[in-house]
């Protein structure tokens, strides 16, 4: 399929709604489940997406302004060449991709506005334009949660697709990863497993296994309410104990496959394009998106939400990205929540509430605030959680792992073997009248996903994360994706895999 004809959502098996109305023109296969699989049927879904167009022409008047379109693109390849030998070194691929997008732009109708020509000049370029990520990281399924914990540091990534080992050498996509495993998931399932049952569903083998196997503690590790009173429910010593255990040795990465959001995961083919990408990264709040080879049946890329920011910020100097980038953070409704609303964590609460607040909330991070103020001291992020299981004993001489005791013992640790980490450079904050270029070259520089806006004093007014900034350069079309994402059911809440 051409990158320009369409946009293909690529079959995956989801949490879908099987009630939910279908788009015209969307084809439905009904697949036999997996042995072990407890989700009900769901359908695979190829759907064929009406991609933006403009208003008809007549035969004379389009003939027209496909020799002004020429013309100008042949312009603008001249100057590019131009400005390119000017140049001391190459331009890096992602500013070559920016070129790409500035080509687009010149010929873009003047009646659009800036944004509408951002989403045609989107469209039109396939992700396969999108430079390709190092030797992509895959968890084999048979690997234990120990094992995973260990690839997922060493490679410094927050998460990697799980491939079924016993999937055949000719396995499509869809049959040959089970889904993506992250951080996240296996701390915040570790601990679900040590809670006590609750009254309305059976008692968990798991848990109790669990409770056993971390040499006797009978304290058990709940993810409710968590106060400063409940702090030495996370003793020092307790991750420490954890990670020693069988259970954590012994669990395969396959036995939380109901934890991962998507089955295997939704991914894009390389003819999907740019906008389609965009949107899932911000709308639909998706960390990364994988770009398939339906050849070979193996991932061909992974796109990151980091990956787009740094790609923006070596595009600065064209025309399309100053036009956007110059705008101050309050003129495109940047943060988008009140200092109410932010979410966060009190630096003598339990840690462990910062991960069960980032899971539940479906976020990457949160500050932490000072006692009974309003100041942020740190921030504590999902890539943060490896701490726990990867360096227990660094907390062992805490009687209980609070927040700030978190922070405090990941410095010292980082100090002696990472002085390079993000976490070094402590809180980085901004005002309202940053630009959007500022911020996003701030945070491609300090590698870091989040940005706090503070006032004059210091008090946190605001966040602004990787998916906000991508969410204010496109926009969805009416009915660009159907009702794909209507019928996505939630985990329930209190939920045990």
């Amino acid at each position: 399929m051409s990158a320009n004809s369409g946009i293909l959502i690529s079959k995956t098996r989801c949490r879908q709604n099987p009630s939910a109305q279908i788009t015209p023109g969307l084809t439905l296969e009904w697949p036999p489940l997996k042995t072990g699989w407890i989700r009900p049927p769901i359908p695979f879904i190829t759907s064929q997406l009406h991609h933006i167009t403009h208003r008809p022409r007549a035969p004379t008047t389009l003939s027209k302004t496909l020799v002004n379109v020429s013309l100008k693109m042949a312009s603008l390849q001249l100057r590019r060449e131009s400005s390119m030998d000017q140049q001391e070194s190459p331009r890096s691929p992602e500013a070559k991709l920016g070129m790409k997008v500035e080509d687009l732009w010149g010929v873009q109708e003047p009646k659009l506005s800036p944004n509408e020509k951002l989403n045609a000049c989107f469209e039109s370029i396939p992700v396969s334009a999108f430079p390709l990520a190092p030797q992509g990281i895959e968890i084999k399924s048979d690997a234990s949660l120990a094992e995973a914990v260990q690839i997922l540091a060493q490679n410094k990534i927050l998460s990697a697709p799980v491939v079924d080992v016993n999937a055949p050498e000719d396995a499509t996509w869809i049959d040959r990863y089970i889904g993506i495993v992250e951080f996240a998931g296996i701390a915040i399932w570790i601990l679900q497993q040590s809670e006590p049952p609750s009254p309305r569903s059976p008692s968990s083998p798991s848990g109790t296994y669990f409770a056993v196997s971390i040499n006797g503690m009978t304290s058990a590790v709940g993810l409710g309410t968590l106060g400063p009173e409940d702090a030495s429910i996370t003793s020092g010593d307790f991750f420490e104990a954890l990670t020693s255990s069988k259970f954590y040795k012994n669990t395969k990465v396959r036995d939380i496959s109901g934890t991962f959001r998507w089955a295997p995961f939704l991914a894009l083919q390389k003819s999907n394009s740019f906008l389609t990408m965009l949107l899932l990264l911000s709308k639909y709040k998706m960390k990364s998106v994988p770009v398939v080879d339906l050849g070979d049946g193996k991932i061909n890329n992974i796109i990151t939400q980091s990956a787009v920011i740094h790609m923006l910020a070596e595009c600065t100097g064209f025309h399309w990205f100053e036009s956007w980038g110059t705008k101050k953070l309050s003129e495109i409704g940047l943060p988008t929540m009140s200092p109410k609303e932010i979410i966060k964590v009190h630096e003598d609460q339990p840690v462990l509430q910062a991960f069960k607040l980032m899971r539940k909330n479906r976020i990457g991070g949160v500050p932490v605030v000072e006692s009974g103020g309003k100041k942020a001291i740190g921030n504590i992020s999902l890539r943060d959680v490896q701490f726990l299981l990867t360096a227990p004993e660094i907390y062992r001489d805490y009687r209980s792992i609070t927040a700030k005791n978190f922070l405090i013992a990941v410095k010292n640790y980082l100090e002696k073997h990472d002085k390079r980490s993000p976490m070094l450079s402590g809180t980085v904050t901004c005002k309202r009248d940053k630009t959007i270029k500022e911020l996003i070259q701030t945070l491609d520089s300090e590698k870091i996903h989040r940005m706090y806006v503070v006032d004059d004093d210091g008090n946190l007014e605001g966040v602004i994360t990787l998916r906000d900034i991508i969410s204010r350069l496109v926009h969805e079309p009416h009915g660009y994706f159907g009702d794909f994402f209507d019928g996505v059911l939630p985990l329930p809440e209190n939920c045990r895999v």
